[in-house]
């Protein structure tokens, strides 16, 4: 009779020569699959991972480790983007921004703004920035990279750089006090005993002068010099009168265009990074002077301000 295989029969492959299987082929030899739990010589899983990862795929995740502690490790920059913009004119917190002692003060009767910019720093001494986030900043068009020693002094301490900020803004806050009622003054404009003192929250550096000195104005004086219009515009403002360069002034611009401006006053010493890169629906006038700047805010409020200057990228700043 011949052999037959009988459903339910023990089936030991070992018994075949070889190792083989008549009826599914030879044996595969050295695998797992046939080792139950406790077989002698099992590999154990993660060795048997390593044996199977090739050069290649260390290569990968060594730059992968690499690239993780880069983006999480402290960067050597400063990012730079729109800050909040404060209308002079207006409260900051539950302060005015100016306050006027022993005269008489004018609001604006046309919802007019004068709005001072600012710009957001992120990377400044004692709080560095991360590789991610400078990264990111790279590929955000409304954002600036710069490397740290370009903004700030070397070895900088957070409280050295709070202290000098606190410092420039009390400077350009002095200047613009002053420069207010001499300008008043050689108008006609009794001035005597009178007190300016400006406050806004947050905000430090000297670029907010020439708005502070144009909204001390604005509020000693019964002409309504915005029109209704909202006006920003940046610029330090020295013991002359005469209007500074800033830095910023693109990102200052963004902001302006952001709340609501329609005009912006920029330092003549900027115009080269004017030109070329004002917000669509924002317009720019050039201005070196307190009395340049004043008569373009009359023009800008009577709505005669089409003759006023752009910024050109060759016009250089008055001396």
């Amino acid at each position: 009779m011949a052999d037959s295989h009988v459903v339910g029969a023990s089936y030991a492959p070992s018994a075949q020569p070889n190792g083989s299987d008549p009826q599914y082929g030879p044996r595969k030899q050295g695998g797992t699959e046939a080792a139950g739990p406790g077989a002698p010589g099992r590999p154990h899983t993660l060795k048997l991972w390593i044996k199977r990862v090739d050069r290649r795929s260390w290569a990968l995740v060594v730059v992968a480790f690499l690239a993780v502690f880069v983006l999480a490790a402290p960067s050597p920059y400063v990012l730079e983007t729109p800050g909040p913009t404060q209308d002079v004119l207006g409260n900051s917190g539950s302060e005015p921004v100016i306050s006027v002692s022993g005269a008489r003060t004018y609001s604006s009767t046309s919802g007019g703004k004068l709005l001072l910019t600012t710009v957001n720093a992120s990377g400044i001494p004692g709080a560095p920035v991360t590789g991610l986030d400078t990264l990111i900043a790279w590929f955000d068009p409304h954002a600036t990279v710069l490397p740290e020693e370009v903004v700030f002094p070397s070895g900088q301490s957070r409280q050295e750089y709070d202290k000098e900020s606190k410092k420039d803004m009390a400077v350009s806050q002095g200047a613009a006090s002053s420069q207010a009622l001499a300008f008043l003054s050689s108008r006609g404009v009794d001035v005597s005993g009178v007190k300016l003192s400006m406050h806004v929250d947050r905000i430090g550096g000297p670029s907010a002068g020439l708005m502070y000195t144009l909204g001390a104005i604005d509020k000693l004086t019964a002409q309504d010099e915005t029109g209704g219009q909202v006006i920003a515009g940046t610029g330090t403002m020295d013991k002359h009168g005469r209007v500074g360069r800033i830095g910023g002034i693109q990102l200052k611009m963004l902001g302006a265009k952001r709340d609501g401006a329609t005009w912006f006053l920029a330092p003549a010493g900027n115009c080269d990074e004017v030109a070329g890169h004002v917000p669509s629906g924002l317009r720019d006038v050039r201005v070196s002077t307190l009395s340049e700047a004043y008569s373009a805010l009359t023009k800008i409020g009577q709505g005669q301000a089409d003759s006023l200057p752009h910024c050109t990228a060759s016009a250089p700043a008055k001396r």
